[in-house]
């Protein structure tokens, strides 16, 4: 398991909209985990280690996530930003051949691909996190983002890996 330099949880729960109220508050839930890369600064062929990661991390927060939400989840996302001394791949290590399997298992399902996003940044670099819902990859009210960051992540060596949930999409959806 690669080392864990911080968690950062933040629970985000919207009530209304251009002054109208949401039918019920809608609670987006993300964890923001700084990790060592493993890799950073040289290529390595092999990523099996982020892979393995990836898989760890997501059944490491998923209680946690759940846990922030106030009704049973319907969305889901996940997303990477790695640090300088990095390659993008290393975050797609991380996103995409394990991490899915545990997060579906604590959610009870997700027939839906989990949207993600991965980048190169510095420190207090913004990742726009794609959420969509876990079962309709169509259902346009749950398309939706949320913008996350930490200001002293992803440092050059590190990954900053973030996993959302969502008990509802956008509030005042109307498509």
């Amino acid at each position: 398991m690669v080392a864990i330099r911080k968690i950062a949880l933040l629970r985000e729960q919207a009530f209304s909209d251009m002054g109208q109220d949401a039918a019920r508050p809608v609670v987006r839930a993300v964890a923001l985990i700084a990790i060592a890369n493993p890799f950073a600064g040289r290529f390595v062929r092999d990523l099996a280690e982020l892979v393995e990661a990836g898989g760890a991390l997501s059944a490491r927060v998923a209680p946690d996530l759940l846990r922030m939400l106030d009704g049973p989840p319907v969305a889901y996302g996940k997303g990477a930003i790695v640090g300088t001394a990095g390659e993008i791949e290393h975050g797609h290590a991380l996103l995409h051949p394990k991490m899915g399997a545990p997060l579906r298992a604590a959610i009870g399902g997700g027939a839906a691909l989990i949207p993600s996003a991965a980048k190169m940044g510095a420190p207090g670099t913004a990742l726009d996190l794609p959420l969509g819902h876990k079962d309709d990859a169509w259902s346009r009210g749950h398309f939706d983002a949320i913008t996350v960051m930490l200001g002293d992540a992803p440092r050059a060596e590190e990954i900053l890996v973030a996993i959302a949930l969502a008990d509802g999409g956008r509030v005042l959806h109307r498509i």
